[in-house]
């Protein structure tokens, strides 16, 4: 009897396995089109604005090895809190060099650059394991913080989805408090749009695939791009391209989200201010505070008008909203 049942086991996880493989072999990357750059998010006012003053950047050792880029704003005082700023899919930190500038007499502000991203990662678009970047933004906050002193995290897009996701973890009560700008909280919920407005191309059937794999603890294709990003060419093309990531291995892309129950990681939360834009081509920014008021308190949730999903971050209101919840 025993036998039988190994011998059904066995047959069963082949038989998945062979589904998997093909789900993801039938699965690649696209190569996007002219119409399909017609759609997406707009980057028009951040290819025009530049970035002025830039602090150098620096490195924070993780245990790895690795060595974090990182940009500091303002003066390490344990009477400020300690502000990370974690950016959004296919970027960098350097997204937000003006507004941490302009943060940086009410916080001590660091803004690293992603493990997978950046001028030179280990390799773009990839890191070791799933919750990899949460291990590094714990390792952080631990080298950059002074005894007694409150740390916000803080996170646009993917990288709120980061901090959502942060919350829910090992790492949750390290965070005192969170700011979320525009936040993913997961392809399925209320808030996104369909491939989030244009701007990302999912290669479903290989996640199905690769999901079924990970279910058997199978983890040795996890390093395989599952989603694509439609940045416009002048963005690529631009004095920053080569900062662009364009596309996520799944253990990067999963790691860079909420759980799949994400309103389990939303109910973690700490205290936190929610800001999106009313222009937002990524998410429905009015759908926020319904969703995740239905699990959650402690948030207060500001739409500001006329904002889009990249220029909400530099919004004269935003930076106002910030100031107000760091004090």
């Amino acid at each position: 009897m025993l036998m039988t049942i190994l011998k059904f086991s066995a047959v069963s996880l082949v038989i998945t396995a062979l589904i998997a493989l093909g789900l993801i072999a039938s699965d690649r990357p696209k190569v996007f089109s002219e119409k399909d750059a017609e759609a997406g998010l707009d980057f028009e006012s951040t290819i025009a604005r530049g970035f002025a003053e830039i602090p150098e950047q620096n490195s924070v050792k993780m245990k790895d090895g690795w060595d974090m880029p990182v940009r500091r704003y303002g003066s390490k005082a344990a009477d400020k809190p300690l502000l990370i700023l974690v950016h959004g899919s296919g970027w960098v930190g350097l997204q937000f060099n003006s507004i941490a500038s302009a943060l940086a007499d009410d916080a001590y502000v660091v803004v690293p650059d992603l493990r997978g991203h950046g001028a030179a990662p280990e390799r773009r678009g990839d890191v070791d394991y799933i919750n990899q970047m949460e291990d590094d933004l714990a390792e952080l906050i631990d080298a950059e913080h002074m005894q007694g002193q409150q740390v916000v995290l803080a996170g646009h897009s993917s990288g709120g989805g980061l901090v959502v996701r942060f919350a829910g973890g090992a790492h949750g009560t390290m965070m005192d408090q969170a700011i979320l700008l525009a936040p993913f909280l997961k392809y399925n919920a209320p808030t996104t749009r369909q491939n989030s407005g244009g701007w990302a191309h999912t290669m479903t059937r290989r996640i199905i695939g690769l999901s079924m794999l990970n279910t058997f603890k199978i983890t040795a294709l996890n390093y395989l791009p599952i989603i694509q990003f439609n940045m416009p060419e002048a963005a690529r093309q631009g004095k920053y391209g080569h900062l662009a990531t364009l596309r996520y291995s799944y253990r990067l892309n999963t790691g860079f989200a909420p759980r799949m129950d994400y309103l389990k990681d939303i109910a973690a939360l700490p205290d936190f201010t929610l800001i999106a834009g009313t222009q937002d081509e990524a998410f429905f920014a009015d759908k926020y505070q319904e969703v995740m008021s239905a699990v959650t308190d402690k948030g207060s949730y500001h739409l500001i008008e006329g904002e889009t999903h990249l220029s909400v971050i530099d919004a004269a209101e935003t930076l106002a909203l910030i100031k107000d919840a760091l004090k």
